[in-house]
This record gives C-alpha cells, structure tokens and sequence, in this order.
C-alpha cells in the first residue's frame, strides 16, 4: 500500500493537463516578467536562466507527471485480449 501513489492514475491524468496548459504558460509570463526586470541581460545568461525557469518549475510536480505515458495501471487488463 506504500507503494501506490496518493493520486489514482485519472487524477494525475487530469492535473498534468491542467499544469500544461494553464501552469505552463503562468510561469512562462513569469519567467519572461523576471528577465524584464533586469534589463536585457546578455543571451548566454538569459539562456542559462530560460532553462534553469524550465527546469525548475517541473520538479515540484514530478509525481503528477510519473507513468502518465503509461498504460492506465489500474485498467482491466483482459479487455485488450
């Protein structure tokens, strides 16, 4: 029972959907908001920055986007014979 994740697999599903396509762009505004504020810095930093953004904003929410590639483990596995 330890093993099995809090979310059921149609919950992670439905919360990786919602982090793409709505977190995704709200921290994209973020990170952009971020650079403004420092006033144009040289590409190299601002690339090194944009990536570590990237990164970063995915890690907390790792659990969610585990095994949601997969098949659903929970599904019956005699309907696909």
């Amino acid at each position: 029972m330890a093993d099995k994740p809090s979310l059921s697999y149609k919950a992670r599903r439905r919360w990786s959907l919602v982090l793409l396509l709505i977190g995704m762009p709200l921290y994209i505004v973020v990170a952009v908001s971020i650079l403004n504020w420092m006033d144009r810095p040289p590409l190299w930093l601002e690339l090194v920055v944009y990536v570590a953004l990237g990164v970063l904003w995915v890690l907390p929410f790792k659990f969610v986007f585990r095994g949601i590639g997969q098949a659903d483990p929970d599904a019956d596995q005699s309907k696909g014979d």
